[in-house]
């Protein structure tokens, strides 16, 4: 599973999958936590992000290590614990943390700055928190759903290719 994250890491080299590799290399990580344990995923995630963190595409190789790698795991333990609005809450600031830790790695190695911002006038920074936050919702929803499509369409024929 961590060669498969590491595979589909390396389709942020195309244009425009900076940010979609790494959400879709975070469907491995969540196959993980469906078929054995917390652990062995966390284990996944360490040894795929020391991979991608070599192979990858700058940018997008903090996107994962950084938050997409985790969150399939962060979430399995928060949906299990937490329920409603509490919840949400709880998810949105993990997501929030994580772009404020994700902006400051780049801004130190990749040189990207808040003034990259400015063509979006002087709430840039605002609207984009704003639709990084709804896209952070639609991918959660997006990985529930695919959680539910593995278990009930998927996962019979990959216990049986892997003999589990």
């Amino acid at each position: 599973m961590a060669a498969l994250s590491v595979v589909f890491m390396l389709l942020s080299y195309f244009p425009y999958f900076t940010y979609a590799a790494p959400g879709i290399a975070s469907l491995a990580i969540m196959v993980c936590v469906i078929e054995s344990d917390k652990k062995l995923a966390f284990s996944v995630y360490i040894a795929a992000s020391i991979i991608v963190f070599l192979l990858a595409e700058s940018e997008s190789k903090f996107v994962f290590v950084l938050f997409f790698g985790y969150y399939p795991i962060i979430k399995a333990v928060l949906d299990g614990k937490l329920k409603g609005i509490v919840l949400w809450i709880t998810k949105l600031v993990i997501f929030n943390i994580s772009v404020f830790a994700i902006y400051f790695v780049t801004s130190r190695t990749l040189g990207i700055t808040f003034e990259e911002f400015n063509d979006l006038g002087k709430y840039g920074i605002i609207i984009i928190l704003l639709v990084l936050n709804i896209a952070f919702v639609l991918y959660d929803i997006a990985i529930s759903r695919m959680a539910v499509f593995y278990i009930c369409r998927l996962q019979k024929s990959v216990r049986k290719m892997l003999k589990f």
